[in-house]
């Protein structure tokens, strides 16, 4: 073999170990944990709200919209329904990494929602920390296909 050939193959094999492609790296364990705690945290907004005494959550969001007359209150029923369930299942989609690129965005739209709502209400506060939750959707979908090697989609992969 040349030398030429010989530092080809060598430049290839130090490039295909680099620190990004490692599961060891800092980045993509950062990236596995964020991804975990947050998913964590998602599915245990749904699940908590889920475990709730029937009821419970629509007549909190019904207390909370009773001054907003932009939010009809014909929305309030069913989207107490479905949001405990899509923050469940989304949440826990990420916390273990399947079908990330689908309960990324779906989180993501979810937290779209909820977001309208709580710019309706004018809830400033939350509506604030809703753009953290909507940053780290963000930073975790543009980041998936790097460092989402510590997930069951990542070990797919191999």
């Amino acid at each position: 073999m040349s030398d030429s050939a010989t530092a080809v193959k060598a430049a290839a094999s130090v490039e295909s170990r680099s620190p990004q492609s490692r599961p060891s790296s800092d980045a993509v364990l950062a990236y596995g944990l964020l991804r975990f705690t947050f998913g964590i945290n998602i599915m245990l907004h749904g699940v908590t709200r889920l475990l709730a005494p029937q009821g419970a959550f629509l007549a909190y969001l019904t207390h909370y919209f009773e001054k907003t007359p932009l939010m009809p209150a014909w929305m309030l029923p069913p989207f107490a329904v479905v949001l405990p369930w899509a923050e469940a299942i989304f949440g826990a989609l990420v916390l273990v990494g399947v079908a990330s690129r689908f309960a990324m965005i779906g989180g993501a739209l979810t937290l779209a929602a909820l977001a309208f709502g709580t710019n309706l209400a004018q809830d400033w506060n939350i509506a604030g920390l809703q753009l953290i939750y909507a940053f780290i959707y963000y930073f975790l979908l543009a980041n998936r296909e790097q460092l989402n090697k510590l997930s069951i989609d990542g070990w797919r992969e191999k």
